[in-house]
Formats: C-alpha cells, sequence, structure tokens
C-alpha cells in the first residue's frame, strides 16, 4: 500500500461492509472508532479503498454469509450472497495480515478471518443450539466465557462477557494460526485470536452495537492504540 499523509496520533482504521442504504453496522464502528481515537474509513465494493491509501488498521464488519465454495471448496450452485464483498474483504485481509496490521473481525468479519486462513464454518448453527436461544438480536442477551490469559480477556478484563447474537453461521475449524478464546453456552466459538500477532481478533458478537459496555469499548481501544504503536515504531525505524 502506498501511503499518503497521516495525521498524527490518529491511525487510519479501514472498515467494510456491504453497499447498504442504511448501512448501520458502518454508523456504530465509526463511532466506536473515533471515540477510541481513530479515523474511519468506509471500505465497500462500491466504494473501494482509494489506490494511494495507506491503512493502519482493519475491521472486518458482520454482514451476509460467506459464500460456502471459500471454505468447502466445492460450488454447490446456490448464488453467493455478495461475492463482490468477499473478494473484496478477502483481498484486504491478505494485504493486512502481510503488513501485520491490526485486524479486528466482527460476526462475519470473524469467519471470513477464519476462512482466509485456511479455517471452515458451520452453514447453520440453529440445530447445534440446546443452552441459548437462535433469536438473533443486537442486545447483550447472551454470555461468552472468555479463555484465561488471552489477549482477548486482557482487553476486556471481565469474563464472562454479556454479548449480543445476529449470527446463523460460525466458526467451525480453525485457521491457521488462530485459537479459540471464547464461547458461549452451547460450546459455539465466539471468539478467536491469532497465536502470534499483537492484534489479530475475531469476535462473534457485534461490539459496536454495545457501546454501553466498557469491555466493548475497550475493543475498540486496543485496536486503535496498536495501530498507534505500530506507526510510532515505523516512525523511529524510518
Amino acid at each position: 500500500m502506498v501511503a499518503r499523509r497521516r495525521r498524527a496520533g490518529r491511525p487510519l482504521i479501514g472498515i467494510t461492509g456491504g453497499d447498504s442504504r442504511l448501512p448501520w453496522g458502518w454508523w456504530f464502528a465509526a463511532a466506536a472508532v473515533r471515540r477510541a481515537g481513530g479515523r474511519p474509513l468506509r471500505i465497500t465494493p462500491g466504494r473501494p479503498l482509494p489506490g494511494d491509501t495507506a491503512l493502519e488498521g482493519l475491521i472486518v464488519g458482520g454482514g451476509d454469509d460467506i459464500d460456502p465454495a471459500l471454505y468447502t471448496g466445492e460450488d454447490n450452485g446456490a448464488p453467493a450472497a455478495d461475492p463482490a464483498r468477499d473478494r473484496l474483504e478477502l483481498a484486504l485481509l491478505e494485504r493486512a495480515l502481510g503488513d501485520g496490521l491490526p485486524v479486528l473481525g466482527i460476526c462475519r468479519g470473524a469467519q471470513l478471518l477464519n476462512v482466509s486462513l485456511g479455517g471452515s464454518l458451520y452453514a447453520d448453527i440453529r440445530p447445534r443450539r440446546r443452552l441459548t436461544s437462535n433469536r438473533r438480536t443486537p442486545l447483550a442477551r447472551k454470555t461468552a466465557a472468555l479463555r484465561a490469559n488471552s489477549r482477548l480477556a486482557r482487553i476486556c478484563g471481565t469474563s464472562p462477557l454479556r454479548i449480543n447474537s445476529l449470527h446463523h453461521q460460525a466458526m467451525q475449524r480453525l485457521g491457521h494460526g488462530l485459537r479459540t478464546v471464547a464461547r458461549d453456552l452451547d460450546g459455539i466459538k465466539q471468539g478467536v485470536e491469532a497465536i502470534d500477532a499483537p492484534f489479530r481478533i475475531g469476535v462473534q458478537w457485534h461490539p459496536e452495537y454495545l457501546p454501553r459496555q466498557r469491555s466493548q469499548r475497550r475493543l475498540f481501544a486496543a485496536l486503535v492504540g496498536q495501530a498507534r504503536r505500530r506507526n510510532l515504531r515505523a516512525t523511529r525505524n524510518g
């Protein structure tokens, strides 16, 4: 990525999504990034990343199902929900991971992070639920237990977390270099992180819709903080 001039202290954080007329996820995630001291940049298939722009962090947002062919290797004949978005986000993830940028995957974004690293998904987890409801809601109606001493646990500062749930797919086999760090009462993976990267985290819930929870705000603050520290190191070494 070719960098244009950056504003000191306010890292540029790309936030991906679909080309929706009511981009609720973007609005809430952008507010969370601004509150944390970053500069949000909306990226969609219709609004791709400008060629002269260098991201300093990446949030892959929630949305439509991921094309099953990307994680099964087989075309089942069903049309992909948003193939242009799949291609865009996979390309952005490849570049961000290659450049060592801090990455946060939210819901679909966590799933795509997993798929981009060779993992797979459950296409529909509703039959697997026993102790939790299939009801989809942006309100914090479920819980997730965090793995002790994980980066996610240290960031959020509390366990279990009160979380929301808007998904019917979930991570199955983990991608290369990831470990499970949060599960719900049914044992479904709710959070993953890279074993050997400072900030490469995927959460199955939507922290942007829970701004009143300090633990959720801290997730965005940690992302922006990692981007800022990375920039300072690059400046000193440059």
